[in-house]
């Protein structure tokens, strides 16, 4: 199989699907940090212990990271959304939802391939249910489909962008989002 051109038709479905940027790399040229566990911890999105697929229902950062260095390659994709201004909450929102949606049809548009093996990583977390069942006393609904974050398996999104030769910040009065496929050939 020729490697490029298999990255490319990787690349060009996943924009066909509306993503902004798509670019597969090498997983090596991933940098990770605990750092970002500690973040979770601090419960800024309001998820620590609410869901199946966040921290510290996700697993340990240590088992997570080995678990990401033992791929070879990620697809990286983003979702770039212009905004009213910078107050735009709603469209921060309905940002997120396009993107997580993507997220979905990525994981569906992929499921065919030859991948030796593959981990789809979303942005900020699993949005499989409306409520995930951690919050309802419940198992997790859909374990097939449910996703963590980039950031449980510790990578430093803004040196991913880099890597992928993608920009983590694209201009004033937007919002970018980026999710991931890990894969082995």
């Amino acid at each position: 199989m020729d490697n490029d051109a298999f990255f490319a038709r990787l690349e060009s479905e996943v924009t066909a699907l509306g993503a902004y940027r798509a670019s597969v790399i090498k997983i090596a040229g991933v940098e990770t940090d605990r750092v970002f566990r500690e973040m979770c911890a601090k419960n800024v999105c309001g998820n620590y212990g609410k869901c199946w697929t966040c921290p510290p229902d996700v697993g340990e950062i240590d088992d997570l990271i080995a678990e990401l260095r033992s791929y070879e390659y990620i697809l990286v994709y983003q979702t770039v959304t212009a905004l009213e201004d910078s107050f735009d909450f709603e469209g921060m929102m309905a940002a997120g939802a396009f993107h997580n949606k993507l997220t979905e049809n990525v994981r569906e548009k992929l499921a065919g391939e030859k991948f030796a093996r593959s981990l789809f990583l979303c942005a900020g977390g699993c949005r499989i249910c409306e409520v995930c069942g951690k919050k309802t006393g419940e198992p997790c609904r859909f374990p097939d489909k449910a996703m963590a974050s980039l950031e449980a398996y510790g990578v430093n999104v803004s040196k991913l962008a880099a890597a992928a030769g993608m920009k983590y910040i694209n201009g004033q009065d937007t919002v970018t989002f980026f999710s991931a496929v890990l894969f082995d050939l």
